[in-house]
């Protein structure tokens, strides 16, 4: 029932603007007041709209003849005099003539009321009957609702205290309802972003518009060791007069969804990682590149420290028989922290060797051929992970709190391990990680098995290559010389490439270079043999054609092996250089105060095609000219003509005064590229 109200302010009263109270106002409730005898003395304007009759029509009649029909007549009466004699208020529902004639049941609350000067009357309120049921089953299903809705409910003042709870908020955030009512929104939400969620509920209150299906994650007191998601919704509350209550506000659990989403995107994650690896480790055949790939791969996403520590022996190739506690010999190959950490002095620098006992994890690991996970890393944990006391003091300082060491195991043979840590992830490593970080070593594992393998038979080769290759004696008549042999830069391979400088009789010297097609330890083998036939005819005074027929049919009873060559005399008192080509690239020339050129020689097809006459051609040399000697590694790549490259080391020549060394030097570094497939052999002279 609206009307004015009035506030006290100290010792005065001062009336406020009405508010209309929503539900009086919705349920229109009358109030009729009859003196002892029955008739109506007080007629509101809702019992008018309740009952169709005007206060002129009815006051000073009497109610019972006006309102109730004859056959309810004594019943009401009884209950009339019940309550005026006895002062009991009496409550129930009984039918009321409307002025339209026609009969509304309606419920009635009546009591006794006694004046100032002692008079008597009878009050009753009431309301359609009708009305008041529905209202009541409302609010009984609103409470149903609320009480067994799984979904959390809150409703709060306009200065977001709690005024109610239901059950499933008690469940979701673990606080008994009786602990909410009165507290702020902030003392309750385990969100860290509280005060954006205020803000929001601010926002809502002020304009009224809603907001649905807010996303949070937090840690709540009741189970403060994991995340938890909730979807929250807040709307205004208003009376029906627009009178703004206070906001409600919606809290849906959504962990279950918010864990799955972060298992499957976590899932995913981990699917690019392996296949970030597959791609990205094992680029090279070279171990320590190979140990630095893993290592980028594993930071920051598995692990804030890393390294790969490789065992001595491993990269020996050496199989020893390991006592099962006792210590190991590791050589750090790769160290990579995702953040600036004194971690990494506690570490191995890549390269070092470092002895670890029996006691310590790393150690463990490479002695069980299994992961160790340590995932709470405590004070006692320390000295079996660190080298010693400083170290264990440096990772304690860096806030080392899990660890796993998982092997590198490939072909059965443990090599060494991976070995992570973290820092500033505050999650511990898991399960999940020790199967991913399994993954990542054995494919790195393998690429740093064939890496060694490669490594090792690549020395092999390079030590026979430089083996077989000539030292130059310290006097040649009439030259001077300067070479150069460079592997495969790209591959790390040796191949056939060789040069040779033979002293002659008579003072003359040869000058031989050579391509053997095909790399490894089979091409250096061949090249050696071909070497040591061509030091053999040399020493017989043949002449250069002949020296190349004879290399033909030797070359011809090797396994189908292609080799070029490019054979020079130089006779120092005739000034005179003899060269035949079998199939090789031109030999250069740079003659001081003229361009370089390349010399036209005829060529011919390279050894092993059997059966082709070699013919020679004579230059004669003056004093300071240069002659180059080459194989094709130092020109060909794969992505410019040779042409092109021809002209590039034609350039190089400008200055045929250089010096030697450093003209070898400078042809190297400006033609070589890090992509280059090929070896090189280079051979320089200058005529003195």
């Amino acid at each position: 029932m609206a009307g004015d109200s009035f506030r006290a302010d100290g010792d005065e009263y001062s009336p406020e603007r009405p508010r209309p109270t929503g539900l009086l106002d919705m349920l229109s409730v009358a109030a009729v007041a009859l003196d002892t005898n029955g008739r109506i003395v007080f007629w509101t304007p809702q019992a008018e709209e309740l009952f169709g009759y005007t206060a002129e029509d009815v006051l000073g009649q009497y109610a019972a003849r006006l309102l109730i029909r004859p056959e309810h007549l004594q019943a009401v009466v009884s209950l009339f005099t019940e309550v005026l004699e006895t002062g009991r208020g009496w409550a129930g529902a009984f039918p009321v003539r409307h002025k339209d004639g026609s009969s509304r049941l309606t419920e009635f609350r009546t009591m006794r009321l006694l004046d100032d000067l002692g008079d008597v009357y009878a009050l009753g309120i009431a309301a359609d009957h009708t009305l008041l049921q529905r209202v009541e089953t409302d609010l009984a299903l609103c409470e149903r609702l609320i009480n067994q809705s799984p979904i959390g409910l809150a409703l709060l003042d306009p200065d977001l205290r709690y005024l109610l709870v239901n059950p499933a908020l008690e469940r979701i955030d673990g606080i008994p309802a009786e602990d909410h009512i009165g507290r702020h929104l902030r003392e309750t939400l385990p969100f860290p972003d509280v005060e954006t969620v205020e803000s929001a509920l601010r926002q809502v209150l002020a304009t009224g518009t809603p907001l649905l299906d807010q996303y949070h994650v937090g840690r709540p007191p009741a189970d403060p060791d994991h995340e938890h998601a909730w979807s929250l919704s807040f709307y205004r509350l208003e009376d029906p007069g627009g009178r703004v209550l206070g906001a409600a506000t919606s809290v849906v659990d959504v962990t279950e969804r918010h864990r799955a989403a972060a298992e499957a995107d976590r899932a995913r994650r981990r699917l690019a990682l392996v296949a970030d690896a597959s791609a990205r480790v094992g680029t090279t055949l070279e171990v320590e590149q190979t140990a630095h790939e893993l290592a980028d791969i594993c930071t920051p996403v598995l692990a804030d420290v890393v390294a790969v520590d490789v065992l001595d022996s491993a990269l020996a190739l050496r199989r020893v028989s390991r006592p099962e506690n006792g210590p190991e010999l590791f050589r750090a190959l790769a160290l990579k922290a995702a953040h600036p950490t004194v971690a990494l002095r506690a570490a191995d620098p890549p390269g070092d060797l470092a002895a670890y006992d029996g006691d310590r994890l790393v150690t463990l690991c490479v002695h069980t051929g299994r992961p160790v996970l340590v995932r709470h890393v405590g004070a006692q944990d320390l000295p079996r992970i660190a080298r010693n006391a400083e170290a264990g003091a440096l990772l304690a300082r860096a806030g080392v709190h899990s660890y796993l060491a998982v092997p590198l195991i490939a072909h059965g043979e443990v090599l060494g391990a991976l070995d992570l840590k973290r820092t500033r992830n505050p999650v511990p490593f898991d399960e999940d990680d020790v199967v991913l970080a399994g993954e990542l070593a054995s494919r790195a594992a393998v690429a740093i098995d064939n890496a060694r393998w490669f490594q090792s038979v690549r020395n092999t080769a390079l030590t026979l290559q430089r083996s077989l290759l000539p030292d130059h004696s310290p006097h040649h008549t009439g030259l001077e010389l300067a070479s150069r042999y460079q592997p495969a830069q790209a591959t790390s391979e040796v191949g056939g490439d060789w040069y040779d400088v033979i002293p002659l009789a008579d003072d003359k010297t040869a000058l031989v270079v050579g391509d053997v097609m095909g790399n490894g330890i089979d091409a250096a083998a061949t090249m050696g043999r071909l070497r040591t036939a061509t030091c053999a005819y040399a020493d017989l005074d043949l002449a250069p054609g002949a020296v190349l027929q004879h290399l033909d049919k030797i070359t011809c009873d090797l396994e189908h092996y292609i080799v070029t060559c490019l054979y020079a005399v130089y006779d120092p008192r005739t000034r005179q250089c003899t060269l035949a080509n079998a199939g090789h690239m031109p030999p250069a020339l740079a003659r001081p105060g003229q361009p370089p050129c390349f010399l036209d020689l005829p060529t011919a097809a390279p050894l092993g095609v059997g059966g082709i006459p070699f013919e020679a051609d004579t230059v004669e040399l003056r004093t300071g000219d240069l002659l180059v000697f080459y194989t094709d590694g130092l020109v060909e790549t794969r992505q410019h003509p040779i042409d092109d490259r021809l002209n590039v080391l034609l350039g190089f020549l400008d200055d045929p005064g250089r010096p030697l060394e450093e003209t070898c030097d400078l042809l190297l570094y400006g033609l070589r590229h890090p992509d280059d497939h090929d070896d090189v052999a280079l051979l320089v002279a200058r005529a003195l």
